[in-house]
This record gives structure tokens, sequence and C-alpha cells, in this order.
């Protein structure tokens, strides 16, 4: 069972995820806050395996709680949920640790699978959203360094961060999925990161991924 998180100040918004997700039969809603510092305060008997987070909000920023909701839950997948296609919020967030970024307009179907998605480790980022972190991460690279990635995961990690599932990226690269989480494991030692938006920001930032 997947239990979920709701953070955010919109309580018809809210109502309604929860609603959604407990129509689910693998998760549950088990908290609901207006703001950060209202989910930071609770006192849950465990964690949420993932919180859904909304960026603009009264008081604390989304974008920046996402590091204290890690720093309280840091085995959580925290996947934030906005309106706008901000390039600065979302490279704020995704920097503090957020596994994934989409918009409010996404399908009902499309948030449940983004939720499964995160609890399993991978990255949900609507398409608009990881155009825009791309472009960013671009304009900041700095020179090509050195690294110790080997190009199979290079070429991996570019389909990662293209939006490929482990799945589909398995196919594209003609190994076994078993493979493809052997080569993650191996990038996220390398890159000393712990998730694939980690990973791939911080190829980006060094040049790895062009």
């Amino acid at each position: 069972m997947i239990e979920v998180a709701l953070v955010d100040d919109d309580t018809v918004l809210r109502g309604g995820l929860a609603t959604l997700i407990d129509s689910e039969i693998d998760m549950r809603c088990v908290q609901q806050h207006g703001t950060v510092a209202t989910a930071l305060a609770a006192r849950p008997a465990h964690a949420p395996d993932v919180i859904l987070l909304d960026i603009h909000m009264p008081g604390m920023l989304g974008s920046v709680g996402v590091t204290e909701l890690r720093k309280k839950y840091p085995r959580v997948a925290v996947l934030m949920l906005t309106v706008y296609e901000e390039q600065e919020k979302v490279f704020e967030a995704i920097c503090n640790g957020a596994c994934g970024y989409l918009l409010k307009k996404a399908t009902p179907t499309r948030l449940i699978e983004a939720i499964r998605e995160a609890h399993a480790g991978g990255s949900p980022i609507s398409a608009e959203i990881a155009s825009k972190v791309i472009a960013v991460f671009r304009q900041l690279r700095p020179p090509v360094p050195e690294h110790a990635l080997t190009p199979k995961e290079v070429e991996l990690l570019g389909l990662l961060a293209d939006g490929f599932s482990y799945l589909n990226a398995s196919h594209a690269l003609e190994i076994s999925i078993n493979t493809v989480r052997n080569h993650v494991r191996s990038i996220y030692e390398k890159l000393q990161v712990h998730t694939k938006s980690e990973a791939v920001a911080k190829a980006l930032k060094q040049g790895i991924l062009r």
C-alpha cells in the first residue's frame, strides 16, 4: 500500500486528490496539510511513502519546503505539483531533492501513474517542464570534467533524461531491465546521488550530458 501525504493550500483540489488516491486499491491518502509548516509539525505513526507538494503556498514555498520535508522523512519521494512552468522554481525544487514535477493540469490517470513511479524510485516530470529543466541546466553547464561513467551508462542516462522508463530504455539499448537497474545503481554510486532527477541534474551540470 502506497501511503500518500498532500500538502496544498487549495482545499477543494486537496479533497479531490485525496478522493482520487483513495479510489485506487494500492494507495491511500494518509495526511492532508494546507501549509509546509503544518506538514512539518505533524507527528504521524510512520512516514508517508510519497508527498504531493504544491509549490505556491502561504508561508514557506514548496520549492524550499522540499528540503525540510526530506529531513523529516529521509526516504520519502516528494513530487511537486504546480500550475506554472517556472524555470527558477523547478530548478530550485529539484536541486532541493524533489523526485519529480507535474503540472496540475495533468490527467487523473497521469497523476496516479506519477505517484506509483515516484514510489518505485522514478522521476516523473511533465514534458513541458522537462524541456525547461534541461534548458536551464544546459545554460549553467561548465566545461566537461573527467568522470567514471561508461559509454553505456552515459547513453542510458541520456535516455532517462529524455523521459524513458526503465522498460523503454531496456528496449532501446537491447538489454534486460535488470541490467538497466544495475547500470542505474552504478551511475548513482559514481555520481554520488540517490535519485534519477539528481543524476540527470548533476550530469547536465557537469557536462556529461549535452
